[in-house]
């Protein structure tokens, strides 16, 4: 479990440098804004791109990548119901199930698939599907309802519009387009981009550490419901519901349904806390649930761990 203890220590050591900087003016008032968009037009993009461009989609397609596009699924839609039963809005609700289900893949992921399952290249398949999947949908629903337009045929519009707005959208498909074009391309160009992508994650947890400044107890303010529900969809549901698909439905190994089941067990990806920030849509609750999620995983993996592995 060393990997675990090391991931979190390196996520933990940059987002309380980030709290420090927000208690601390160095970088002035705007400084959590600058930074998010930096991450969101610029670095984020870059490293979406090498990361696709050097994949092997071929990964897509087994019983286990199934298995967590399904435990995915079923949180997420768990959180839809919740958010129309509360009538929390489809910008709201779309950050919620997104807090819910999407996981660490990146900068908790690598570290765990290393050193708790022996081989980082399990984490890919996890990654991918949430790269060109679930970010671009739920991108897409966060431009419609910050674009306010209405009726079918502007809304199909601004939909299909999205791929050549959205920039993690752009690099996502021109990385997926390089790896299926099955050419590699010469380094001194990739370079740059793995310059710049290499402060995507950083921007983003010392972003995440200078919202934390003055902000309330996580799970206590008026989001409390939709946090608590988030929470234990992530944490509890996504991991359970894995570990019941690949046992009962899929058949699959000891190996492999241990390693489906720590990786629904990660906790909710930074990238989301991102996305809300950046269309200005439910970033209390999702910072809440990124905090949250993170505590509890450690002793979550550790029950994984104990159980099947």
């Amino acid at each position: 479990m060393s990997g675990v203890l090391i991931g979190f220590g390196v996520i933990t050591s940059v987002v309380v440098i980030g709290y420090m900087l927000g208690r601390l003016p160095l970088l002035g008032p705007g400084a959590k804004e600058v930074l998010t968009r930096l991450a969101f037009y610029v670095a984020s993009p870059a490293l979406l791109f090498t990361i696709l461009a050097d994949a092997d989609l071929s990964v897509l397609v087994s019983a286990p990548v199934l298995v967590l596009v399904l435990s995915v699924a079923a949180v997420g839609t768990a959180f839809t119901v919740f958010a129309l039963v509360r009538r929390m809005g489809v910008g709201r609700a779309t950050v919620g199930a997104l807090a819910s289900s999407y996981v660490n893949a990146g900068n908790l992921g690598i570290p765990i698939a290393v050193y708790v399952l022996g081989d980082a290249s399990l984490v890919a398949p996890v990654l991918l599907t949430q790269l060109l999947v679930m970010a671009p949908v739920g991108l897409t629903l966060l431009d419609l309802c910050n674009g306010g337009v209405r009726g079918v045929g502007p809304v199909l519009r601004r939909a299909l519009g999205t791929p050549v707005r959205n920039p993690v959208v752009i690099a996502s498909l021109a990385g997926v387009a390089v790896s299926a074009s099955g050419r590699v391309p010469p380094e001194p160009l990739m370079e740059p981009f793995h310059l710049i992508g290499g402060m995507a994650v950083p921007a983003m947890l010392l972003a995440f550490g200078i919202s934390l400044r003055g902000s309330a107890f996580p799970g206590r303010g008026p989001d409390r419901a939709p946090v608590l529900a988030a929470v234990a969809l992530k944490s509890v549901v996504q991991p359970l519901t894995a570990w019941l698909l690949g046992s009962l439905v899929f058949g699959l190994d000891a190996a492999a349904l241990f390693s489906v089941v720590v990786l629904a067990a990660l906790p909710t990806a930074q990238n989301v806390f991102n996305y809300a920030t950046q269309y200005r849509t439910g970033e209390v609750m999702v910072r809440e649930v990124v905090l949250l999620t993170t505590f509890l995983t450690i002793p979550v993996l550790f029950t994984a761990t104990f159980l099947l592995g």
